[in-house]
């Protein structure tokens, strides 16, 4: 992987240009009023464009705070098709459970079901298309960790990752670095060449 380069004072996780060509920054033609802060700007063809600053800070802040929980009470979701392997792999690497795919209504909120679980915190992948997740989370009072692209609402949101949520490679990438920030934050490695798995790993396939 790139080394990290200096934007400002602090370094990002990884080089500007691998966050550029995976798309990370690449938003939608449409902003939700409480995503003013995360917008770097707006292209010619109406795209918002996000901040990438803001989604490496988001990034170190959410593997901080998710380190905090006990992996096996933590729950990760993504109904999108891309995300669907990035959110299954990062799971598994920090040893959390997914659920991935159609989630099934009343999983975090009735027990006589058979896919009933109670998680202490979720992370969702994309706060419109895991709505139901999303509601049943703040149902039942646990925090909510999303990655949100410029269109989602941050409403439920205790702690939002600006990003394109949609994307084959952003999605990679950023599961992959949370990975990577989970496990340091852990003590289970101390340096980013300790850490083995590659970003292909976590890319869905076309």
């Amino acid at each position: 992987m790139d080394d990290a380069v200096s934007v400002g004072d602090e370094p990002l996780l990884v080089a500007e240009d691998l966050y550029l060509t995976s798309g990370v920054h690449i938003g939608t033609q449409q902003k939700s009023a409480d995503r003013r802060k995360f917008i770097f700007k707006v292209r010619n063809d109406g795209l918002y464009v996000l901040d990438i600053k803001s989604t490496d800070d988001r990034i170190r802040v959410a593997a901080s705070f998710l380190a905090g929980f006990e992996p096996s009470r933590t729950l990760v979701v993504c109904q999108r098709q891309y995300g669907q392997k990035p959110a299954r792999t990062f799971a598994k690497n920090i040893g959390a459970k997914s659920m991935v795919g159609r989630f099934v209504p009343g999983t975090l909120t009735n027990p006589r079901l058979p896919t009933y679980f109670e998680p202490d915190i979720i992370v969702v992948t994309d706060p419109s298309a895991d709505a139901q997740a999303l509601r049943e989370a703040v149902n039942i009072g646990i925090p909510v960790v999303a990655l949100c692209d410029a269109n989602n609402d941050l409403k439920y949101v205790d702690l939002a990752i600006p990003a394109n949520n949609k994307g084959r490679r952003s999605l990679a990438l950023v599961y992959w670095l949370l990975t990577r920030e989970v496990v340091k934050a852990k003590n289970i490695i101390t340096r980013d060449d300790e850490f083995s798995l590659e970003l292909d790993e976590f890319e869905a396939s076309l």
